[in-house]
């Protein structure tokens, strides 16, 4: 049975998700990474049938689920005929050889099915061998339940296995070969990145960063003119795009990253390194977040903490609410005295909250798409970004 190869846009293929709440999951948080979860199915070309939860001290060591609920999910599947189970965390590899045991169709956690959207999107060469070193690395403990003929499965996540223990080694051997040929591949594009980067002048360099699908590439579009591709699904942008950008007669360089997300597989963390380095290396971040999200804050959260991870200098910043125009406004009546949830909040009220406190840090609110509040926006890019250039250059003063 095939493991692995999502199938996208020619057919979409039922699954099934499922997710944990424990001791550090609440059942509020799990039902927003199941949503996640099935944003991604959606974006590799699936939809989603039913979701299982199940409230555990911590997922099974063996098998995830306990056995009742394992059970549960089989007789689903056989019931309604489900091609797909996709877990919402990184099962071990003694995990998925227990539950393919069990339900006997397509298994795949949070990480295979990334990595799979990464594949389906890589268009350049450098993200061609990013994602391919990804999926390699991540192949590599799997290798005891899975055919891995590299010459004639082109480097998929493979299949089931039917092969003796030789076979497994001598595809162990191929995949660490593979891998050490797509680091050597990987080092050579670095360098030559590196040098790209070093060719592009004095130019002070801005990044945009921000979590999956909040604008980022709109927000380049919008400031550059350009026609970077931008999409309404998960990891439209893999590929960093670098313009530049003119702002009252001061030119600058802007680039657009690859959107970051939670639990964030760490092969990918590693092998995008090319493409978080532009971030290492920017002077300037422009942190786009999609305010219309439900958890907005959390994806803030998410993003800030893996930038310090990647890059601990303390760098200017501006924080750029975005979606202001998708963003829901419910009112309260005054009788109701459930606890206020965020949608109950306006944007005047939210202005007044941690984000009006950010330390040293702009922040505005505004519509990429409709330019509600750009001229704001680009006022503050350019403050920041004279300000930079004047310590930079401080006898070109007079130019700006």
């Amino acid at each position: 049975m095939s493991q692995g190869h999502v199938l996208v846009d020619e057919t979409r293929e039922k699954c099934i998700l499922i997710g944990v709440i424990t001791q550090t999951v609440t059942e509020t948080q799990a039902v927003e990474y199941i949503d996640e979860l099935e944003f991604l199915a959606e974006t590799a070309g699936m939809y989603s049938e039913k979701r299982f939860f199940q409230k555990l001290a911590k997922p099974d060591s063996k098998t995830y689920l306990g056995s009742g609920k394992l059970e549960e999910v089989r007789m689903y599947i056989n019931a309604n005929n489900i091609g797909i189970a996709i877990f919402d965390d990184e099962l071990s590899p003694s995990q998925l050889r227990n539950i393919e045991k069990v339900l006997e169709i397509r298994i795949l956690d949070r990480n295979n099915l990334i990595l799979n959207i990464f594949a389906s999107r890589a268009r350049t060469a450098s993200a061609k061998t990013q994602v391919e070193l990804a999926q390699m690395q991540y192949l590599l403990p799997r290798l005891t339940r899975m055919w891995t003929h590299l010459d004639r499965e082109k480097g998929g996540i493979g299949m089931r296995s039917g092969a003796g223990e030789t076979q497994i080694e001598v595809d162990r051997r191929l995949v660490q070969d593979k891998i050490a040929a797509l680091q050597k591949k990987l080092k050579a594009i670095d360098k030559q990145k590196s040098v790209q980067r070093g060719n592009r002048g004095q130019l002070v360099r801005v990044a945009l960063v921000g979590y999956t699908n909040a604008g980022k590439s709109t927000v380049m579009n919008m400031l550059s003119k350009s026609d970077v591709f931008a999409e309404n699904k998960l990891f439209a942008t893999l590929d960093t795009t670098v313009r530049k950008v003119v702002i009252e007669n001061l030119p600058f360089l802007l680039a657009d990253t690859v959107g970051f997300i939670r639990k964030l597989p760490h092969q990918l963390v590693d092998s995008f390194k090319s493409t978080l380095d532009e971030v290492r290396e920017s002077d300037l971040m422009v942190h786009i977040v999609d305010i219309s999200h439900p958890s907005f804050e959390d994806h803030y959260n998410v993003v800030c903490n893996t930038l310090t991870e990647i890059d601990k200098s303390d760098k200017p910043s501006i924080v750029v609410f975005n979606k202001v125009d998708a963003y829901t406004f419910i009112e309260k009546d005054e009788d109701d005295l459930t606890p206020k949830e965020q949608c109950n909040y306006s944007l005047d009220d939210l202005k007044k909250t941690w984000m009006s406190k950010l330390n040293d840090t702009d922040c505005v609110f505004i519509s990429a798409i409709d330019k509600g509040n750009i001229e704001e926006f680009k006022s503050i890019l350019y403050k920041k970004v004279k300000l930079i250039f004047q310590e930079r250059y401080p006898y070109h003063n007079f130019l700006y």
